[in-house]
């Protein structure tokens, strides 16, 4: 009995003496080779983001802690078996990129030429200029261009991308000016009874009433009789209007008169040789019969001349007073089926020959 306790007591001891001599040894390791002591979990840091140190978790377990995913890019090691260099803090990323700054602030900013896309240019692209001015989409003015239809100041255009200042340079397209203006240009078919102005003071129809809802101010070309019928041009175009109405141009106006025959076949010639009226003789360019029926006949008369009432002082001279009167044409826009009091935009080949024909 005496040696079995003495037994137990003995082995209780050398359990004792081999833990202490157990962390003894672990001690001198410790101090001799400079192992790092591995943290207890309760002492281990889950630190996230820039601040997070060499004490934070492997990977593998902590990544989630760490807000990285598993498999994600390696950090840099430091030289030491499997340590990872600290990250940069915020503060040293801000200083950095303040010190960058401060390197190039001193540097010319580099301005770009030109040429270079979204620079301002002088002028507009050609293509634009025909859109605007009614020549369909740019597209349709690109072709234009590359059919060799265009010229601007008297050359051929035969690139795109071409600039033009629509003040100052003179597009044609098949040899008519282009107005690249924000001009405006239309055609009435004035009744009877309506009076040749823009406004009236006594409240009678007139001119105005026909183009109140247009966004800038017309004005009419020439004058037509009250009872006269047909086309007046009306426009904004001040230079274009003073040259229709001049004599240096001639422009030629055609007016159908309706009077009661029988007429001599000499009247053409005569109406032709001159008319002698109270302020001059008057001249026709051109005198036909249209029509006729029994005693009435429908004559087309020619002139460039734009006297108050000449047709009607004219035949009135010669014997045939006028019962109706209606200009179908103006220079080259012509009535032709307009209805009366119809107020139609030109096209922009009527246009064009109105300005070469007083040449603009």
């Amino acid at each position: 009995m005496r040696s079995s306790g003495s037994g137990k007591s003995g082995g209780t001891g050398g359990r004792g003496n081999y833990r202490g001599a157990g962390n003894n040894r672990d001690q001198k390791q410790g101090q001799g080779q400079g192992r790092p002591r591995k943290p207890r979990p309760e002492e281990r840091r889950y630190d996230v983001g820039p601040g997070a140190t060499q004490d934070g978790p492997k990977s593998g377990r902590g990544t989630s802690a760490r807000g990285g995913a598993k498999g994600g890019p390696k950090q840099g090691q430091s030289g030491g078996r499997g340590r990872t260099a600290p990250a940069r803090s915020r503060e040293f990323e801000a200083r950095a990129e303040e010190r960058n700054r401060e390197r190039y602030a001193g540097k010319k900013e580099v301005k770009p030429p030109k040429t270079f896309p979204g620079a301002e240019q002088e002028g507009e692209r050609l293509q634009k200029v025909l859109a605007r001015a009614g020549y369909g989409s740019r597209r349709a003015c690109e072709e234009l261009i590359e059919q060799a239809r265009v010229e601007v100041n008297g050359e051929i255009v035969l690139e795109q991308g071409k600039r033009v200042d629509p003040e100052k340079d003179e597009v044609k397209v098949d040899g008519l000016t282009v107005a690249t203006q924000s001009y405006q240009f239309f055609s009435l078919n004035k009744p009877a009874g309506v009076v040749s102005t823009m406004e009236d003071p006594e409240g009678r129809q007139c001119l105005g009433d026909y183009v109140t809802n247009r966004e800038t101010r017309l004005f009419h070309v020439g004058r037509l009789d009250t009872e006269t019928e047909g086309v007046i041009l009306l426009t904004n175009h001040g230079e274009l209007a003073h040259r229709l109405t001049h004599p240096k141009y001639g422009v030629k106006k055609t007016y159908l008169a309706a009077i009661v025959g029988p007429i001599p076949r000499d009247l053409g010639k005569r109406l032709k040789d001159g008319i002698q009226l109270e302020d001059g003789y008057a001249r026709a360019d051109h005198f036909r019969v249209v029509e006729q029926t029994g005693k009435n006949y429908l004559v087309e008369v020619t002139l460039h001349e734009g006297r108050k009432h000449i047709v009607r002082r004219m035949l009135a001279e010669a014997g045939f007073p006028v019962e109706k009167l209606v200009r179908t044409s103006f220079g080259p826009i012509t009535l032709g089926d307009q209805k009366s009091g119809w107020l139609r935009r030109l096209s922009n080949t009527e246009v064009g020959m109105l300005l070469k024909e007083v040449e603009l």
